[in-house]
């Protein structure tokens, strides 16, 4: 389906269209974290790709649900924004044999992914809100905030991952 395709000609269609996009990012996302959580050397950081990975088989259900109340199943749309991130984030892993800058490499590219997901989410519950779909457009909503939140938790362990990765430590931040 290219950019300007003829098959989206609604915000409904559009809706659905980036909602397939929605259930592809986090189908991928749930087949990459783990790799990424095998990868990480952080505890902590461990944790948070867990939880989010745990988060994105939730998201899915949600996603799952929308489109059964919306009269179909899930169907997911290949999203070439989420591949570029993930393809990225996997080149990048391989070439890096420091473990603390790895980690700060693993807590970035998550990061990105829930930056983009979020986003994602906001926009088409705004877009559900204007077609009246409150009932679906609340849940995405409350994907959108669910990701914000873990991508702030993920912010405050990235900032410990990266000053630990550039050779010192919170402390010596805080001077």
């Amino acid at each position: 389906m290219g950019f300007f395709s003829k098959d989206i000609k609604t915000l409904d269609d559009l809706c659905r269209h980036v909602l397939g996009e929605l259930y592809y990012a986090e189908k991928r996302m749930t087949k990459v974290l783990p790799d990424m959580i095998a990868k990480a050397g952080d505890p902590l950081l461990k944790r948070a790709l867990d939880a989010q990975l745990a988060a994105g088989q939730q998201q899915m259900l949600k996603i799952e649900e929308i489109f059964r109340l919306d009269g179909g199943s899930a169907c997911a749309v290949e999203c070439p924004a989420i591949d570029g991130i993930l393809i990225e984030a996997e080149e990048l892993h391989g070439e890096i044999a420091d473990s603390r800058v790895l980690d700060t490499a693993l807590a970035a590219a998550a990061q990105t992914a829930l930056g983009f997901t979020a986003g994602r989410y906001a926009t088409v519950a705004s877009w559900l809100f204007e077609t009246t779909r409150t009932d679906c457009a609340r849940k995405l909503q409350r994907c959108a905030d669910e990701q914000r939140r873990t991508g702030a938790e993920l912010a405050r362990l990235e900032a410990h991952l990266n000053a630990r990765a550039g050779g010192r430590t919170t402390m010596d931040l805080a001077s």
